[in-house]
């Protein structure tokens, strides 16, 4: 019998992949842009495995498919799915955990240093006068006088743990699933939360977006962070009140902050977005996952456990256990 494979998004071609993945199988793969609820549940309608980039898989969608048997997410952050309610269900959510962190974590550093070393500043002075004047730099300082904190020390929050230390930064990390000798192997402290947000000259989130710590940064923790300091957010939009975070850096509170994620996201922020147009911000549009590299990786290992899931077999990367 043959089983039906449908991608809920066209933004990224996938047919070659999907060849060679389902090769031998009896697979109709079907690719389509279902942006709403109801537009998922038609899309979906007699499908075998969903593949989803951002949709939202909500518990509306999935009480309706009745014939799903996984739903499959490009990439690490599961939020756009109901785990919960999938795995009700029977449905298998699985995702790619080891895709891109190492992109992820080059992308915060980027922008830690940029924004630290107040490159956007400089070269927009560069790029419109010619020239800059050193009173433009005023307020970097070495790496081994400042601290670098993290909340978050996962997989991708490790890796920016080693790059920090490399430079020289002093590196401190909060994650409750994490032990002071877990950190002390990569050279970092423990710390808790608040004193992480204190101490911090630069403050770095790698965490999941949930409900529990939506708007963790608000504007009484950005309040509590060191004059001067910067924030990175390269994890996801809603951890950080952005309107908040926008005032204390027009305030002079903060000295800047680098960007991949927002509230609303994949919509283009607004003219009046409270982080567009702030001096010494860097805005990328959620892109610290890219590289060729690990598109191709993304795309291979996600089809490959759609397959497994097919086949009947267990997936190689479960974010549940539907049994």
């Amino acid at each position: 019998m043959t089983a039906r494979v449908v991608v809920t998004s066209t933004f990224l071609p996938l047919q070659e992949e999907a060849e060679a993945a389902f090769a031998g199988m009896d697979v109709e793969f079907v690719m389509v842009q279902a942006n709403t609820p109801a537009e998922l549940i038609e899309a979906v309608r007699g499908a075998d495995a969903v593949v989803s980039l951002a949709e939202p898989y909500t518990r509306e969608v999935i009480e309706t498919m009745g014939s799903v048997r996984s739903i499959t997410r490009f990439g690490i952050g599961v939020d756009n799915v109901d785990v919960p309610a999938a795995t009700e269900h029977g449905l298998w959510v699985t995702n790619v955990p080891d895709g891109n962190y190492r992109e992820v974590a080059v992308h915060a550093i980027t922008l830690a240093l940029s924004v630290a070393r107040r490159i956007p500043v400089i070269d927009k002075s560069m790029q419109e006068t010619g020239t800059a004047t050193l009173a433009l730099a005023e307020g970097t300082r070495r790496p081994d006088e400042q601290t670098f904190g993290l909340l978050g020390m996962g997989r991708i929050g490790r890796r920016v743990v080693t790059m920090a230390k490399a430079v020289g930064y002093r590196v401190v990390v909060f994650d409750p699933m994490v032990t002071a000798a877990d950190a002390a192997e990569l050279g970092a402290e423990l710390l808790t939360f608040d004193e992480v947000v204190e101490h911090s000259d630069i403050l770095s989130l790698h965490v999941p977006y949930t409900e529990a710590n939506r708007n963790m940064i608000d504007a009484d923790v950005i309040a509590r962070m060191r004059p001067g300091s910067v924030i990175v957010n390269v994890s996801r939009g809603g951890l950080i009140d952005e309107a908040a975070l926008g005032a204390a850096i027009r305030s002079g509170h903060l000295a800047g902050a680098g960007i991949d994620a927002y509230v609303g996201e994949p919509a283009p922020l607004a003219p009046d977005h409270p982080l567009r147009g702030l001096e010494n911000v860097i805005l990328t549009p959620h892109s610290a996952h890219f590289s060729a590299e690990s598109i191709a990786e993304i795309k291979q290992k996600a089809l490959a456990d759609v397959a497994r899931i097919v086949r009947g077999e267990k997936p190689v990367y479960p974010v549940n256990n539907p049994a």
